[in-house]
């Protein structure tokens, strides 16, 4: 039995009436449960009222420092290929999109490690465009062998792996996957991957568990907010990290919630996400997943992303560039989305410090790259009164 086995069951909720009109009262008897089952997950995303959502974002904040203390861990994505033999018909690195591709040497390679071991990041996410051919696994362990001398935790987000690829993977020196469903409706789904690899729903839904019987460290799931309604795709995410968590006890599972952004080729979201509809998401997301990590990324604007470093985010992407090339030349050509929040390393630290928390630069270093678990050290700050 896979996750898929799971979805497969709760795509028969009536989420149109599941998301009906929810009391004050309800929600105030929700946070009264230390536990929090499903379906008060899904009662909490219905909640609209002032009042609820200012008792959930209490109850959100309470918990956050309760697990997380006053700490936002910074990484920043590093792009090394745009080549893509997917049609995604949202996506900027669509492969019928007539834009520049390129995939980076070695020596680039090097040159951005360099560029962004500078800002004093130790955390990096690595990204490709979906093609095995131009992106080869053998590839990827190239990269990290240049990248493991400047960072302490290297991620991955590409294509979909097998469980001996991502063993490999992490035998290189990567300890942490990211990797998006999308949409969790496998009808929606298909309409928005008309052609190639990532047409397969189910591999890439269970491209985690694969990931996580590998021994990865840590994993990142989630949807992109705007392809279906919003409240279902959450709910869903929320149970496929909650049904990580029992699973992959010892993996740190984390949730992120990227609403889409424009993108060469313009496409239009169906379901626009509002920035109070964000807000519930994350913190019904908290309240449900007490331990989980939750990732905001420079998609969000800086007002936005201020705002909610007190409402249960625990991990910010900053300094960051979709382009490939794009931290030693910002002229590298067209990226994968537009970016929001264009503040550097240095303004967000400063932002975040001014917040009253503190900026992470690196809370985990694998003292063997993989080769023994027992050796591997966790730093970090204890969390703040």
């Amino acid at each position: 039995m896979t996750f898929y086995d799971e979805v497969s069951r709760l795509k028969n909720i009536d989420y149109a009436g599941a998301f009906g009109r929810i009391t004050p009262g309800q929600i105030s008897n929700i946070l009264a449960k230390s536990d929090l089952q499903s379906q008060d997950f899904l009662a909490l995303l219905s909640a609209e009222d002032a009042v609820s959502l200012e008792a959930m974002a209490q109850a959100a904040h309470r918990l956050t420092l309760q697990h997380f203390g006053r700490t936002i861990l910074l990484y920043t994505p590093l792009y090394l290929a745009n080549y893509c033999v997917n049609h995604c018909v949202y996506c900027g690195f669509n492969a019928a999109n007539k834009i520049p591709r390129r995939k980076l040497t070695l020596p680039e390679v090097e040159l951005e490690a360099r560029a962004i071991a500078e800002t004093g990041l130790q955390h990096l996410l690595i990204l490709t465009g979906e093609s095995r051919r131009h992106s080869p696994v053998s590839y990827i362990k190239d990269c990290v062998d240049v990248l493991r001398k400047y960072f302490a935790s290297i991620s991955i987000e590409i294509y979909p792996l097998s469980s001996e690829e991502y063993a490999e993977l992490i035998a290189a020196g990567i300890d942490g996957l990211t990797i998006y469903q999308e949409v969790y409706d496998e009808k929606v789904y298909s309409l928005v991957h008309p052609e190639g690899p990532k047409r397969d729903y189910r591999f890439r839904l269970e491209a985690p568990e694969r990931a996580g019987q590998a021994g990865i460290r840590a994993i990142n799931i989630g949807p992109l907010l705007g392809l279906h309604d919003w409240r279902s795709e959450v709910f869903l995410s929320g149970v496929h990290a909650a049904y990580l968590q029992k699973r992959f006890p010892d993996i740190e599972i984390s949730i992120s919630l990227p609403r889409m952004r424009p993108q060469f080729g313009d496409y239009q979201p169906e379901f626009p996400v509002s920035d109070r509809d964000l807000v519930r998401s994350i913190l019904a997301l908290r309240l449900f997943l007490p331990r989980a990590g939750i990732t905001i990324s420079t998609r969000e604007s800086p007002e936005l992303r201020d705002n909610l470093v007190r409402l249960g985010v625990t991990k910010m992407s900053a300094g960051s560039s979709t382009a490939i090339g794009g931290h030693t030349d910002a002229k590298e050509g067209a990226g994968q989305f537009e970016i929001s929040d264009k503040r550097s390393v240095d303004e967000m630290r400063q932002a975040i410090s001014r917040l009253g928390y503190k900026p992470i630069l690196k809370d985990w270093h694998d003292l063997s790259w993989g080769s023994k678990k027992e050796d591997a050290t966790f730093m970090v700050s204890p969390p703040a009164s």
